[in-house]
């Protein structure tokens, strides 16, 4: 193990190669047989669920419900809402037929001429086509509104250039869908979603965020408004961690979805969607990991704790197990979820690299000696500091433990994103200080002309425009022309 570890490549040799080295060491994911697409492993998978949990909770406590929609959406569907359409022609998967034959000359499976659709079949991007021609059916008065769906699910979009949970051509995600009588009702749901994706970051992966609205030409395709919240990663890249779009009543006209509203006068009804991905993995492992390996919050860790017994022979193992069958108890009584490896195929120095270089948050190594003093080695992971301590109350210990490594790496993180957040005033400085990655603070004067050159020139996008940001006015760094406030340019994945 200790060998696998030194062939982990370090950040600051290739992030690129650290990054994909890490997903596969840490046992997290691997690519598949089908170009573009991944294997989730279950350590890798049981984070997603942790993930889903927390979030589905948010979103039910805040009166959503989840359903499920078809894979495939007709094609004319999508030609319905322009925007949309041409947002994502360029990455869609297209069914042509149902039905496969045997080669009548010997070459093995063909598909079957015989079997053409009438009309081709997408694989989702995503399901606003699909769901919007099902409300149609679901909403005929405000008495019907307002619905609140999400779902759970995968999509497709065809990717060129792949990278393991950031970038895929499969990958998961949940995608909320809903319909409201009032724009009023409509705005108000996109920021309370915003506000979950927030706090679910900041709270559960100790990921600071932005948040804001993108510019029109980074807005979904089909929405009058897109809210995000906007993370920096370690190699100072930018992540979209997550989207809250506003669709005003574009899908609805689409669709021709209609509600008799309280003074009996047909009215179109406003929509949003919202969703975030397995690219959430990714984020979570580009914020916060190193060179040793993985490290990972407690709120989302697989297990957060392991116990590795310290033995010469079978009976002093007999020993530990029986004390060590305490300690589990009373720690899963607080709700901590604790791993114990008393197997035999490793050595104790081997599963303390494998459990290292898997993130886990608090490991503690336990021998006869131990028991002799009542004490047991704590090791925390964020920080790779060890200490021993009594084995009196070491349940509150590790509680509280796992409070502060959850808190510690949200401020490493926050500070690291601070001390490259930076003003600058000119677009010959922007130029330069790009070059170094983190958030540049700049004006820009608004027009989708001047964004697109600073894209092709520097390859820095308009992360997002703050909702909490700097308002004073000021003059375009490229045009000198009027700028309302300073938006965030940054490279990002």
């Amino acid at each position: 193990m200790a060998k696998e570890l030194k062939e982990l490549t370090s950040r600051s040799e290739n992030y690129s190669q650290w990054y994909q080295d890490l997903v596969i060491k840490a046992d997290m994911a691997e690519n598949s047989a089908v170009r573009g697409c991944m294997v989730i492993k279950p350590y890798g998978y049981a984070i997603w669920e942790k993930m889903q949990a927390e979030l589905d909770r948010m979103f039910k406590d805040t009166g959503h419900q989840n359903a499920y929609f078809p894979l495939f959406i007709p094609k004319s569907f999508l030609s319905r809402e322009a925007d949309h359409v041409e947002g994502f022609a360029k990455e869609c998967a297209v069914v042509t037929h149902y039905r496969l034959k045997n080669d009548p000359n010997g070459g093995g499976l063909v598909v079957d001429p015989a079997a053409k659709l009438e009309e081709e079949l997408i694989v989702r991007p995503t399901s606003e086509t699909i769901i919007w021609n099902t409300y149609k059916s679901w909403i005929h008065s405000y008495r019907d509104l307002p619905i609140l769906c999400n779902q759970w699910a995968n999509v497709v979009r065809w990717e060129m250039r792949t990278r393991l949970f950031l970038r895929t051509t499969e990958f998961l995600w949940q995608e909320g869908h809903t319909a409201h009588a009032t724009r009023e009702e409509a705005e108000a749901e996109t920021a309370t979603i915003l506000n979950i994706y927030a706090d679910f970051a900041e709270k559960f992966m100790s990921i600071p965020v932005i948040k804001g609205t993108k510019s029109a030409n980074e807005r979904f395709a089909g929405a009058l408004e897109t809210y995000c919240i906007e993370a920096l990663m370690q190699d100072g890249k930018a992540l979209q961690a997550g989207t809250s779009h506003f669709l005003g009543q574009n899908f609805a006209k689409a669709f021709d979805v209609k509600y008799i509203n309280k003074e009996n006068a047909e009215e179109y009804v406003w929509a949003t969607s919202w969703g975030v991905s397995t690219r959430l993995i990714g984020a979570l492992i580009m914020t916060h990991s190193d060179d040793n390996g993985l490290v990972l919050p407690p709120k989302l860790a697989p297990f957060q704790v392991v116990i590795v017994p310290i033995y010469k022979n079978d009976e002093q193992l007999k020993v530990i197990n029986e004390k060590v069958a305490t300690i589990v108890a009373s720690l899963k009584a607080m709700g901590i979820s604790v791993k114990y490896d008393n197997s035999d195929n490793k050595k104790p120095g081997w599963k303390f690299a494998e459990y290292e270089l898997k993130g886990v948050p608090v490991r503690l190594a336990i021998g006869s000696r131990d028991l002799e003093g009542g004490t047991v080695e704590v090791a925390r992971r964020d920080t790779l500091t060890k200490e021993t301590v009594s084995l009196e109350n070491i349940d509150v210990y590790v509680r509280d433990l796992l409070d502060d490594i959850q808190q510690n790496i949200y401020r490493k993180a926050y500070d690291y994103r601070e001390s490259v957040t930076r003003p600058v005033e000119s677009y010959d400085e922007f130029k330069v200080e790009i070059e170094k990655g983190g958030f540049l603070l700049a004006h820009w004067d608004g027009t989708a002309e001047t964004e697109e050159l600073i894209k092709n020139e520097t390859k820095a996008t308009i992360r997002c425009i703050p909702l909490n940001g700097d308002t004073t006015p000021g003059h375009c760094m490229v045009t000198g022309k009027p700028s309302a406030q300073r938006v965030i340019f940054a490279r990002a994945y």
